[in-house]
């Protein structure tokens, strides 16, 4: 055991002596690799900030979150032609869910609505992303409020003008220094008292966050809007109590919204019911794709890489066939051999390989600082998986020139470098 470290170390030794000598072959060899481990770390980390952001920005909402209106969140066998045609989800039909559907933890109307202005005095605030919910929306979606409440089932049902503000339309309306709670700002042209505000969140991937956020009474944005205007989308959201089985849930849903539109047996559904589980699923199978798409473009860097480390191996080895020669005349083993090359090569790829994980730790520092709160993170697991690929690459790399010079026969090697 001993014999097998000693020679391992002066392998390693000789590897090591081997590249300070040749720094600019070294260099050249170090290229390749660098930006091989550099694209795939790059890859990696990028569609892990992505899928970190992502979650981040779903984490408000329980998986078992469910959508009911005449849209689907992904693909469906439904032709667009037709479900161009379904109607909407009414207030009605929310109403009757609520009263017939069993195991519902909770069960809110929405409607997306185009974004609008809100001011207050002399302050104006551009491009408020309304919420127009029920008062159960509260219980759905993780909602922190930082002053004062949010409305009740009366103000909700009879459509009160009362709303609840994000920290930066309150900063922007107010100022810090005044308390935004009891105040009328206007809103579709009309006064609206603010009743709460919520606790400061920062922004999200997809377009701001509530800090920009209005919510409102649904009812109360029915008034402006009208019933029945399909430039509005509604949603009815529910949540299933907890141990419920998902897809029996799903199925009485379905079974009682079919019933109470008067469909027949042979009727296709005229409303798609969306699961919020089913998009993050779809989440991260795109983000599974993009892995592997950018693992194989990647991949072709590294492949070059790994050719260039080959190529410039049986160089070394061709320039180092005399001194092969005479250590073989010294006694020198066919493993020591071996070793002594291929070492050099896993060392060159692993270094290639760290400077490619520093490349990339510059570079994701320098976008998360430009980029605000979007993070991009360079996980352990990254920084491992990288240093095993350029070993791996390394290794497989200098077998065949290490095998070749560890089989020269020492006269033909010292008769050749003569």
């Amino acid at each position: 055991m001993l014999i097998y470290l000693r020679v391992l170390k002066e392998s390693f030794n000789f590897a090591v002596n081997a590249l300070k000598n040749n720094k600019l072959r070294t260099f050249l060899s170090l290229v390749g690799v660098t930006i091989g481990i550099f694209s795939i770390i790059a890859v990696l980390a990028a569609v892990d900030s992505l899928k970190k952001e992502i979650d981040g920005s779903l984490s408000s909402l329980d998986n078992s979150t469910i959508y009911v209106g005449r849209f689907s969140f992904g693909p469906t066998e439904v032709p667009r032609w037709k479900w161009e045609q379904f109607p909407d989800v009414s207030y009605d039909e929310y109403q009757y869910i609520k009263r017939n559907v069993p195991n519902v933890q909770a069960v809110s109307y929405t409607l997306n609505v185009p974004q609008e202005t809100m001011k207050y005095e002399r302050a104006t605030v551009s491009n408020v992303q309304i919420g127009a919910v029920t008062y159960e929306y509260y219980e759905l979606e993780a909602l922190d409020i930082a002053e004062g409440r949010f409305f009740n089932e009366t103000e909700s049902n009879s459509g009160s003008n009362v709303v609840v503000v994000g920290d930066e339309i309150a900063n922007v309306l107010f100022g810090s220094a005044q308390q935004a709670v009891g105040k009328q700002a206007r809103l579709y042209g009309r006064k609206f008292t603010i009743i709460g505000v919520l606790k400061k969140e920062g922004s999200s991937l997809f377009g701001g966050s509530r800090d920009t956020a209005g919510y409102l009474p649904v009812n109360a944005v029915r008034k402006v809007f009208g019933s029945g205007n399909r430039n509005l989308v509604p949603f009815i959201v529910l949540k299933p109590e907890k141990g419920v089985e998902t897809d029996e849930f799903i199925a009485s849903l379905s079974q009682k919204l079919r019933m109470a539109r008067g469909l027949k047996p042979d009727d296709i559904n005229n409303f798609f019911v969306n699961q919020l589980k089913g998009f993050t699923d779809l989440i991260d199978n795109i983000t599974g794709q993009m892995n592997i798409i950018g693992l194989i473009i990647s991949g072709f860097s590294l492949l070059v890489g790994g050719f260039g480390i080959a190529n410039i191996m049986f160089v070394s080895v061709k320039e180092r066939t005399n001194l092969i020669g005479i250590q073989k005349s010294l006694g020198a083993k066919n493993r020591f051999i071996l070793f002594q090359f291929l070492f050099e090569a896993v060392i060159l790829a692993v270094i290639g390989g760290l400077i490619g994980l520093v490349l990339v730790f510059i570079v994701s520092v320098i976008a998360s600082t430009f980029t605000g709160d979007f993070e991009f993170v360079l996980s352990g697991w990254n920084m491992f998986l990288g240093t095993a690929i350029s070993a791996v690459i390394g290794l497989i790399s200098g077998i065949l020139p290490a095998i070749s010079a560890s089989r020269l026969d020492p006269v033909e090697a010292i008769r050749t470098g003569m």
